[in-house]
């Protein structure tokens, strides 16, 4: 994590398959999983970025996904840093 232009911005980066470009856009829906071969059982519910955007606009932030073939994915989340009043 570092402090960019009074931002928090953290980013996780994974070295997998990747996402296909049309997949992205729908990656932040709830339920929506890539892959539809997956039972809830082997491949989870299709929540987790759903939720982790949604705690992002909570705190008026963004979220972004980068994904390139054979590289893996990059998600960075953007915060803004709270101001504090005395």
């Amino acid at each position: 994590m570092e402090t960019v232009n009074g931002s928090v911005v953290g980013s996780v980066t994974d070295a997998g398959i990747a996402l296909a470009e049309s997949d992205q856009a729908r990656i932040f829906d709830r339920f929506w999983r890539a892959d539809k071969v997956r039972s809830r059982g082997t491949g989870g519910a299709g929540l987790g970025l759903s939720i982790a955007r949604r705690i992002t606009d909570r705190h008026q932030g963004t979220i972004e996904v980068e994904s390139q073939s054979s590289r893996g994915s990059k998600f960075t989340v953007k915060t803004p840093l709270a101001q504090v009043s005395r």
